[in-house]
């Protein structure tokens, strides 16, 4: 029975996608038209602008948090773009955080889009304008005082072809996985030339290179043609994310923009063997497949696209659960429903779509869930959904802040996402509005929500 409603709702979804309800690009709405900040089940706690556009108040894809010997709360958030490269905010007050200290960029050609956090060891990721440009690669500070790091090493990714680090995952307090170029890594297309690094911490005075994995045909010399360009818009096959968690420390979890999802085996980390690779259902015709999050006690995946075009260019862009129950052949369940006003949302200004997932980090400061999908929307703010159930997931709360002051989209762009142990959200913005705290109604959290989405979600019957 539970396998036939699946199976209707398939035919439907597949229908959806084809229609390409979102395909015309909407007009532009006048400034005046743009509505303010929206919330339902969420309050805005508090707000640091962090400079705004002209300093660092344009955030990136990486938050980890510390605490001090005094007990005070220190999150690290990357920086987007520069001048700034990252950020020590003092966050024991949510209400009222407090900026401790910024570090520049090295160069103007650097971005210090992604950082990450084990132990004593922050790990902040450097990656240049141009292939073939320095520093390029990943800086390691101890933060044995959280809030002053102190710079103690530097692992080198550059190369001719190499745009350095753009994404990094360290929570294991030995293996960092990076997505990267690197001096000896030719790709066979412009787009397709990060891939995973394994990068051994164990001694931050001496990184060192263990394993690596990259898409088959995305480097010359491979046995195998390079794979076939996505159809609507060609974001290359190159590593965006990796998750690899303490429960299952032999498998990793990537998002490999148009090459979709795959699944490695890590029992050798010095030879990663693939287990699944890429996608070729709907889902993927839309490409830059970004987070993947492993519920293991529900076998699930919760996996997002991001949308990288404004005014929904490229929709759609969501978040589905996917089965996992055979990891050689992972199948999509069920999309998140769209908001009732996602027509309006699409000519607000700047993206609106999915982008980064709460990945369930693991550590004492951080909030840990399979039952909720937590994601940044861009201009959509954060949205957190039920996934109780699977094949029916439901909005229980979200919040849209008012657009910052300077914002070139003149709307938020929400980019990144931290859930801490007591229910705390940080959110930040990508072009100018620094960093918001969030605080989730408790009723939401603590009973199942019976409310039911406005919009009929996407759906893929599982195989």
């Amino acid at each position: 029975m539970r396998r036939e409603r699946i199976s209707r709702r398939a035919f439907l979804g597949t229908t959806l996608v084809a229609g390409a309800s979102l395909a015309v690009t909407p007009k532009l709405l006048k400034a005046a038209d743009r509505k303010g900040e929206e919330s339902l089940n969420m309050k805005l706690l508090g707000h640091h602008d962090l400079g705004g556009r002209d300093g660092a108040g344009k955030g990136g894809e990486g938050m980890a948090m510390a605490t001090t010997a005094d007990g005070r709360r220190i999150i690290y958030v990357a920086q987007e773009s520069g001048p700034g490269c990252f950020s020590v905010i003092d966050v024991t007050d949510p209400k009222s955080p407090h900026l401790v200290k910024q570090f520049n960029v090295p160069t103007p050609d650097v971005r210090c889009n992604s950082l990450d956090l084990s132990g004593q060891l922050l790990v902040v990721a450097y990656e240049v304008r141009t292939p073939g440009l320095k520093p390029a690669g990943i800086t390691l500070f101890d933060i044995s005082d959280a809030a002053n790091p102190v710079q103690i090493g530097f692992f080198d990714t550059s190369g001719p072809h190499s745009r350095g680090v753009h994404h990094v995952w360290f929570v294991d307090g030995r293996y960092a996985y990076i997505a990267t170029g690197a001096a000896d890594f030719v790709p066979t297309h412009r787009n397709d030339d990060e891939f995973l690094m394994i990068v051994d911490l164990s001694d931050p005075s001496y990184p060192t290179e263990v394993g690596r994995w990259w898409y088959p045909g995305t480097r010359e010399g491979d046995p195998v043609p390079p794979p076939p360009r996505n159809p609507r818009f060609d974001t290359g096959y190159r590593l965006h994310n990796v998750d690899v968690h303490a429960e299952r420390p032999d498998r990793a979890y990537l998002g490999y923009i148009d090459g979709g999802l795959v699944i490695l085996d890590l029992s050798d980390p010095s030879r990663p063997e693939p287990l699944f690779v890429g996608h070729y259902d709907p889902p993927a015709t839309v490409g830059f497949t970004h987070t993947v999050v492993p519920l293991f006690s529900r076998d699930l995946l919760v996996i997002s696209s991001e949308a990288i075009r404004d005014l929904c260019e490229d929709a759609p862009k969501r978040i589905w659960t996917w089965d996992m129950g055979e990891e050689t052949r992972p199948s999509p369940i069920m999309s998140m429903p769209d908001p009732g006003n996602i027509s309006e949302l699409c000519r607000r200004g700047g993206r609106f779509g999915a982008h980064n997932l709460w990945e369930n980090r693991p550590g004492k400061l951080a909030f840990h869930t399979d039952r909720f999908a937590l994601g940044s929307f861009f201009n959509g703010g954060v949205r957190l959904y039920d996934i109780s159930d699977e094949d029916e997931p439901k909005e229980v709360a979200y919040h849209i802040p008012r657009a910052p002051a300077d914002s070139p989209a003149g709307a938020i762009q929400i980019n990144h996402i931290y859930w801490d142990e007591l229910g705390i959200v940080y959110g930040v913005d990508r072009l100018a509005g620094g960093l918001y705290t969030f605080e989730i109604d408790r009723e939401v959290l603590e009973k199942e929500s019976s409310s039911r989405p406005a919009i009929t979600p996407v759906a893929l019957g599982r195989r």
